[in-house]
């Protein structure tokens, strides 16, 4: 299936690993023009490296999203380098695992650090590429949340996090004079997907039979959460915005 992407210009960030590099292989695979940005120096060679083997230009960028200056600073490097941007993913994120189960013992600090890394750089980065879709009368924003971003369950201060990108994403995406300028808002909501070094590994190896519990048997892939990111950048979903998508194998609840 052609997406109708071929040229078009993608940020994906937290692209290095897991869903943000399945991603971004989709989008290449599509023509689309790529810049993934990461903490982790040795994960950004190597996800540059298999990136650059579909053809298309590819940008690999430092970025802290806890330090809103070094969002600016990325992001000016992919405007320098593509000119626009049509495409923004925003993948990063994080800390379900953060803090303690006992909420009274988390410092206050974990509620404000998974908010900003979850929540507010999505925020950050939407907001620096809104003027540009404008410009183009064509753009394509989808906020990697969770299924805890569409109900209860998890450590609050993730869920809370999870649920204020899901809003966002939603009310961005009602505003008359954003859709009408030809851009779209939509989250995409994982289950239990097995990443490296997320902690999930711990936990199977904890309990072998920690995967019968989900409908499907097993954990998700990155891949397959990848695959309804790339739909909803293309020319295809052109009437989806605004919307919540489950990629969670049935394992939510909500409808």
């Amino acid at each position: 299936m052609d997406l109708g992407l071929k040229g078009k210009f993608a940020l994906v960030t937290g692209g290095s690993h897991g869903i943000g590099l399945a991603t971004a292989i989709d989008l290449a695979r599509e023509g689309c023009h790529v810049a993934i940005c990461s903490r982790n120096p040795a994960r950004r060679a190597d996800a540059k490296a298999r990136l650059e083997a579909f053809g298309t230009r590819i940008l690999a960028l430092e970025c802290d999203v806890l330090q809103p200056g070094q969002i600016e600073r990325c992001f000016g490097q992919v405007i320098e380098s593509f000119g626009t941007l049509h495409i923004l993913v925003n993948n990063v994120g994080g800390g379900g695992r953060w803090g303690s189960d006992v909420v009274e013992e988390t410092e206050e600090r974990v509620w404000s650090e998974v908010f900003e890394k979850n929540a507010m750089a999505a925020v950050r980065f939407t907001k620096l590429a809104m003027p540009f879709m404008r410009t183009q009368k064509w753009g394509r924003v989808v906020t990697i949340t969770s299924r805890l971003g569409r109900e209860g369950g998890g450590r609050p201060w993730f869920t809370m996090a999870k649920a204020a990108q899901t809003a966002m994403m939603k009310t961005l995406g009602m505003m008359p004079g954003l859709a009408r300028d030809g851009i779209t808002f939509n989250s995409v909501a994982p289950g239990a997907v097995m990443i490296p070094d997320t902690g999930w590994e711990t936990a199977l190896a904890g309990d072998p039979n920690l995967a019968d519990q989900f409908p499907l048997g097993r954990l998700g892939r990155p891949e397959e959460v990848a695959a309804a990111v790339a739909f909803l950048c293309s020319e295809r979903a052109s009437l989806v915005n605004g919307a919540a998508i489950a990629v969670d194998g049935g394992e939510s609840r909500a409808f």
